[in-house]
């Protein structure tokens, strides 16, 4: 039985407060309104957290802080949560749901000066990330829509868990070798984009 118009579940996922006033005459593959709602929410998400990576290599760029792998590393990362939001528009609109247009968020890392600043900022992003995407799996199962639960969980969480990793990696290695969350870029900054091993060559 479907969710009646005027109730809203509890829940933490981006849901498209406004998406319900679109009425439209696509025809929906079985797709819930809710899980219409989350993915639309979801997507936008994703766009946010790709902007947001794209601030932070452009941080990296300037000329009194310039790492160009990490700079490569965030713009690498970028295009791909780009194309991550792209794949779930078309998903949603492969099963006939709507993407309502919103303003992006700012990018909120404009006081980000240190690669640990920058990679806790990512870490805490992409476990949010998961965590929604997660939920977003609970409840397309809870509403029936398996093959949105199945999608979800292999085009767009699985792809996370190696970053989370990577980033979990990266941490550790730049507080050995000295980067801290101060205003100042030191010696240990060098080291993290002259040596870490999974940061692109330029």
């Amino acid at each position: 039985m479907s969710e009646p118009s005027g109730k809203r579940l509890k829940t933490c996922l981006p849901i498209c407060k406004t998406h319900r006033a679109l009425v439209g005459s696509r025809v929906k593959q079985n797709l819930p309104a809710v899980v219409e709602e989350s993915l639309c929410g979801v997507s936008t998400l994703i766009m946010e957290v790709a902007y947001r990576l794209q601030a932070l290599a452009n941080i990296f760029e300037q000329d009194d802080l310039s790492l160009p792998r990490v700079a490569a590393f965030f713009h690498q990362e970028s295009e791909k949560e780009q194309k991550q939001a792209e794949a779930m528009l078309s998903y949603l609109s492969e099963r006939g749901g709507y993407y309502c247009t919103k303003n992006i968020q700012r990018p909120g890392c404009e006081q980000v000066c240190a690669v640990s600043q920058a990679v806790e900022l990512m870490l805490g992003q992409w476990k949010e990330e998961m965590a929604i995407m997660v939920e977003l799996c609970q409840l397309a199962r809870e509403h029936g829509d398996t093959h949105s639960a199945s999608v979800v969980k292999s085009r767009f969480l699985s792809p996370l868990i190696p970053k989370v990793k990577l980033l979990g990696d990266l941490l550790t290695n730049a507080r050995r070798v000295g980067c801290t969350a101060e205003d100042t870029a030191g010696f240990g900054e060098y080291l993290i984009d002259q040596l870490q091993e999974e940061l692109p060559t330029v």
